[in-house]
């Protein structure tokens, strides 16, 4: 029998958490050849934990105070390195605890991990619920990702690790900054699932504007080195245009070296240290 772990990380959230719970439940019924359990990294939440109860279908539901809000991101980061020493899983599954990651497509991402062993898989977007303008503009992001790193990278947090990536991965402090950025570093060839954005349990989505553009550059980032090369390759390009096309190329060219600019300001996220001392932000646990 396969032994899953689902990692979920939780800021104020709990109504969402209570019936994503009740959601994976019913989605890992009939996986009888699988043993579940939850993971929930509580990110210092300021709205008090309500009763949780373990499903029924999930063999151990543990809950992980954290100390301070590191974020999202950094939150998972942490779980990653945590579960990174343990030996009783043999995949570990990464999910949103808002229901954007369905819990209904938890089946074909276990279960195409489990047929091909030695293969981390991650969700693909095929359809997002967001409107328009955020639509296009993480259109403009994916086109920006693969045009200066050459990786098109279409996934988020849902994605199924086998154990021996969920150690690898705890080992580059680039995971610190950004999931996926670091998942399509070390493992390029990870197998994809369709996979639907859903909508939110409760509330509006938290990702805003902002949030996307620091995602964005925070992926970019990782692959600083390419950019950088990339960058300088087409900053002598451009210059053999400049008495043709004049001010137009002086004007690509400073956005350029601004960009490069930003993308290192963003890259100082990847805090070696920090990310090796996460471990001391868990507060407590509880074994529900």
């Amino acid at each position: 029998m396969k032994s899953i772990y689902i990692l979920i990380s939780i800021y104020n959230d709990w109504k969402s958490l209570k019936l994503l719970l009740k959601k994976i439940n019913e989605a890992v019924e009939k996986m009888n050849s699988c043993k579940f359990n939850c993971l929930i990294l509580n990110d210092a939440s300021t709205i008090p934990m309500p009763e949780i109860k373990k499903p029924n279908n999930i063999n151990s539901l543990k809950i992980i105070n954290m100390k301070e809000n590191k974020g999202h991101a950094r939150c998972n980061a942490f779980g990653i390195k945590y579960l990174s020493k343990k030996n009783d899983y043999d995949h570990l599954v990464i999910m949103d605890g808002d229901g954007e990651d369905q819990p209904e497509e938890l089946v074909s991402l276990v279960n195409t991990a489990i047929e091909n062993k030695d293969k981390s898989v991650v969700a693909v977007r095929i359809k997002r619920s967001e409107g328009l303008i955020f639509k296009s503009m993480y259109e403009i992001h994916k086109f920006l990702t693969y045009f200066f790193t050459g990786r098109l990278i279409k996934f988020g947090n849902y994605s199924c690790l086998t154990k021996e990536n969920v150690k690898h991965l705890s080992e580059d402090k680039s995971l610190w900054s950004s999931y996926s950025g670091t998942l399509k570093k070390n493992f390029p060839n990870s197998l994809e699932v369709d996979s639907i954005r859903g909508k939110r349990y409760f509330g509006p989505s938290k990702m805003s504007l902002f949030n996307l553009i620091l995602h964005s550059f925070s992926i970019i980032a990782v692959f600083k080195s390419v950019v950088f090369l990339r960058s300088a390759i087409l900053l002598i390009i451009l210059s053999f245009f400049i008495k043709d096309l004049g001010i137009f190329v002086i004007f690509s060219q400073i956005c350029l070296v601004f960009f490069n600019l930003i993308i290192y300001v963003v890259s100082l996220r990847e805090n070696e240290r920090d990310f090796t001392n996460s471990q001391a932000n868990k507060k407590n646990s509880i074994l529900i």
